[in-house]
């Protein structure tokens, strides 16, 4: 079976790494640099997206697309246009020839201009103490299992989010609560952009998991 991967906009390594320990033969790309070593191309991914992947994972830059954006789109037709150029893009990669292909970004546009996520998660619920709503976009691929509670069929993957309370005076108890990764302030943009492990070896697990059962290759352990 063809167990090339690519990993989409991707400069961590993080679900490139998680994808090579599971036996797959995975490249990340992206305009930056690798941080961590590994099979890697930098620069546009459509100069390698047809060179025979059997899956991708793809993480469409979200500066424009997410919600928390929308109010700086008032009565600025740059940030129309780049909102456009955001979605076209991503659409580009959702409609790669490729045969398995999960899209992810959190709750925003492409909701609207591409459809409903097939699932949404969030972090903590593959370990990682993190609440930010992750929503996935799927293409031959099962949405991922996870258990918030344990159970006769499976055990806990969920832990419990972590916040961060500060003062606020629009709530009546005087506090407001914020995500550890989300409350990290301004130029901290490639640190909350950075994808969460459990995830991304949830992604490798239980997907080599479905890919090679359907192709009947065993899967590695």
């Amino acid at each position: 079976m063809n167990k090339r991967a690519l990993i989409a906009c991707e400069y961590s390594g993080i679900v490139r790494d998680a994808f090579t320990a599971q036996g797959w033969d995975a490249i990340s790309c992206d305009i930056l640099p690798t941080e961590s070593p590994g099979k890697h191309y930098q620069g546009n991914v459509f100069d390698i997206i047809n060179d025979g992947f059997k899956l991708m994972i793809c993480f469409p830059p979200c500066t424009y697309l997410t919600v928390a954006a929308n109010r700086h789109f008032i009565k600025n037709p740059h940030r129309w246009s780049q909102r456009l150029n955001a979605v076209n893009f991503a659409w580009e990669l959702f409609n790669a020839d490729i045969e398995h292909i999960a899209m992810e970004n959190p709750i925003g546009a492409l909701s609207t201009h591409i459809g409903p996520p097939n699932q949404i998660i969030d972090p903590y619920y593959f370990g990682d103490p993190i609440p930010k709503k992750t929503c996935l976009w799927l293409k031959n691929l099962p949405p991922l299992e996870y258990n918030m509670e344990e159970t006769l069929f499976g055990k806990k993957t969920a832990v419990d989010p972590e916040y961060i309370l500060y003062n606020c005076k629009k709530n009546k108890s005087g506090k407001s609560k914020y995500s550890i990764f989300g409350k990290l302030g301004k130029g901290k943009g490639k640190e909350r952009s950075k994808f969460h492990i459990g995830i991304a070896q949830a992604m490798a697990v239980q997907w080599t998991e479905h890919i090679t059962s359907h192709s009947g290759v065993a899967r590695v352990e």
